[in-house]
């Protein structure tokens, strides 16, 4: 603080530039209205958007799932690729991380396939694998969807390559 003299003669002390004894004063604030007004105003804002943020949440997992199990599919062709035969219901997806049993598949291994454990489907259940698949698939890799029951419609559906009906 600098003191200084005005022109009666009397001293007076000149507070710091940039600090003031309002934050002293307890009458200086939010009134309990204003915070109501202002708690009123994102409920309203809340209501709002949160439906819009929480259905595209469900088409986020449903993207996800998708690109999941385009890349696992890629994965499988490549164990198909080193070890000659696409894995086998009894195997699953469990081989692309833990070499086959048999001796001829287990020499041409060249896994682990995938960094991790196999990942769950965005729901948080196991994508399932079975042989054969629709169409004339080799094999069936897909996700249950949103409901993790075989079958559904909409974002309920199954998703990826799925097994015949």
């Amino acid at each position: 603080m600098t003191t200084f003299i005005d022109d009666t003669g009397t001293s007076k002390r000149k507070a710091r530039r940039g600090f003031s004894a309002s934050y002293l004063n307890p009458t200086a604030g939010f009134t309990l209205l204003e915070m109501l007004v202002v708690m009123v105003i994102i409920g309203m804002l809340a209501a709002f958007i949160g439906p819009k943020l929480f259905g595209n949440v469900e088409k986020a997992a449903i993207t996800a799932a998708t690109a999941q199990v385009k890349s696992m599919r890629s994965t499988i062709e490549i164990f198909r690729l080193d070890v000659g035969r696409y894995p086998t219901a009894q195997e699953g997806l469990a081989v692309l991380n833990k070499a086959p049993i048999d001796a001829p598949s287990a020499a041409r291994w060249r896994g682990p396939y995938l960094d991790d454990a196999v990942p769950l489907d965005p729901w948080k259940t196991p994508y399932q694998y079975s042989v054969p698949g629709a169409n004339g698939q080799p094999f069936a890799l897909y996700s249950y969807g949103g409901d993790s029951k075989r079958g559904g419609e909409g974002d309920a559906a199954d998703i990826g390559i799925l097994p015949p009906n």
